[in-house]
């Protein structure tokens, strides 16, 4: 697979974007060098532990530069109502389409644009933000996304700009006649005491394989607000790889939340450190999963200075012989006094085949802290379920209506408006397929 990667490059290089910018042509080469030094990540990384990626290595990805004029698509799909105002992006299999996109008009100081069109625009500015292969914690998928990114986001938010409307990034796939990997590279930059939603809708237009390796770059400077939502709802024998790498900063806050039903494989990693005092992060999300389906959701949050918060909790639903894996670790460092954290596991097998991997860590070294974390995995209530089937409901029916209070608790704290029906929604037609409805 490494070695496929590598072609795919050779064939993709004369249509990525910034090919005429040295700073960014040596950082593609460093990306590719890294990631073939490396390969894919396998278990035996300690990160990568309950998941392995053997399955993508059987797929022929095939590499295409240039999008298909004859992909028809009359109408991107929204989790908004329909009388909702937004900034709308539309990518199909990894490429920008400006014909079923809407940006509208964005207040002063706020600036939304794709990847390859910053790049254009401003791209000594873009030169300090697309290079982290030197970090620590840099993985082989960032170095591949380093060396093949084409398109994606920027969304930047100057002093006290505030975006009344969502951003609603939509994200096609499954377009192509074979199947294919992209690599978005997207930039979420708010500075002091801005404000801003996004939310990101991965769906699928058709049912071929495909590869989503997408890296999002997230700064929230003082003051300002971040609430990021995200469906992944990709196609069943997709492949789902996402990481964010975000850092708050003081009196800040990001509110995020992810939830998965599609792709045969997905991982959401998010790596978040609080730098600021009084810094804050929720990071929640749900889950559905069923068949052969592996979804995992990895995250380390570092509280680097006094005095910050951090909540984190994921739901999951795991029928049949799919698996979930949870890895969460809060890191309270030396001068971090007065950390307040908590990590929450809770997980619904409805098949004896069905598994969890749960591995909530603290890494705590200051002493006056609040954390907490905590993993629980079991069937539903019998008891709940007995209460309404004495009353005359269904078997199947009494289940969802479990299923989907379990999840609701999650999805009721999302504060964007008109967001959560369509989550709910996902939620029904998920138990409308595990039930069998027409």
């Amino acid at each position: 697979m490494t070695q496929a990667f590598s072609e795919h490059f050779g064939a993709l290089q004369d249509h990525l974007p910034g090919q005429d910018l040295p700073w960014l042509t040596d950082l593609r080469a460093r990306g590719l060098k890294r990631f073939a030094e490396s390969g894919l990540p396998t278990p035996r990384w300690e990160s990568w532990k309950y998941t392995s990626l053997r399955p993508i290595e059987k797929v022929d990805f095939a590499a295409e530069g240039v999008p298909r004029a004859c992909v028809s698509i009359d109408r991107a799909p929204s989790l908004l109502p329909d009388a909702t105002e937004s900034h709308r992006l539309v990518f199909v299999d990894g490429h920008f389409r400006s014909d079923l996109s809407s940006l509208g008009t964005l207040p002063e100081g706020a600036s939304l644009l794709p990847l390859s069109e910053q790049l254009a625009n401003d791209p000594d500015w873009l030169a300090g933000h697309l290079d982290h292969l030197d970090d620590a914690a840099a993985q082989p998928m960032l170095a591949l996304n380093t060396a093949m990114m084409m398109n994606g986001f920027v969304l930047r938010l100057s002093r006290g700009a505030v975006l009344q409307h969502p951003v609603e990034v939509i994200h096609l796939g499954g377009a192509g006649m074979a199947p294919l990997a992209y690599h978005p590279r997207n930039l979420v930059m708010l500075e002091e005491g801005s404000q801003a939603t996004l939310i990101e809708h991965f769906s699928h237009i058709g049912e071929q394989a495909y590869l989503n390796n997408t890296f999002t770059e997230v700064a929230v400077g003082q003051g300002a607000t971040l609430r990021h939502y995200k469906l992944q709802a990709d196609a069943l024998n997709a492949f789902h790889l996402a990481t964010v790498k975000a850092e708050i900063g003081r009196d800040a806050s990001y509110d995020s939340f992810v939830m998965t039903t599609g792709a045969r494989l997905s991982r959401n990693e998010a790596s978040v450190r609080l730098a600021g005092e009084g810094a804050n992060c929720h990071l929640n999300g749900a889950y559905l999963v069923r068949g052969e389906q592996h979804c995992d959701n990895t995250t380390v949050v570092e509280h680097l200075v006094p005095n910050t918060t951090c909540r984190e909790v994921f739901k999951g639903v795991i029928d049949e012989r799919a698996r979930a894996v949870f890895q969460g670790k809060l890191k309270v460092h030396r001068d971090a006094q007065q950390t307040n954290g908590h990590q929450l596991s809770k997980a619904l097998l409805l098949s004896d085949k069905a598994e969890i991997d749960a591995k909530p860590e603290l890494e705590i070294y200051a002493d006056d802290v609040v954390c907490s974390h905590g993993a629980t995995a079991g069937d539903l209530d019998h008891d709940a379920l007995f209460y309404l089937r004495a009353r005359g409901i269904p078997e199947a029916a009494a289940r969802s209506m479990l299923i989907e209070a379990f999840l609701a608790e999650s999805i009721d704290q999302i504060a964007a408006e008109g967001l959560c029906p369509a989550l709910m929604s996902s939620i029904g037609h998920w138990l409308a397929d595990t039930r069998g409805d027409a």
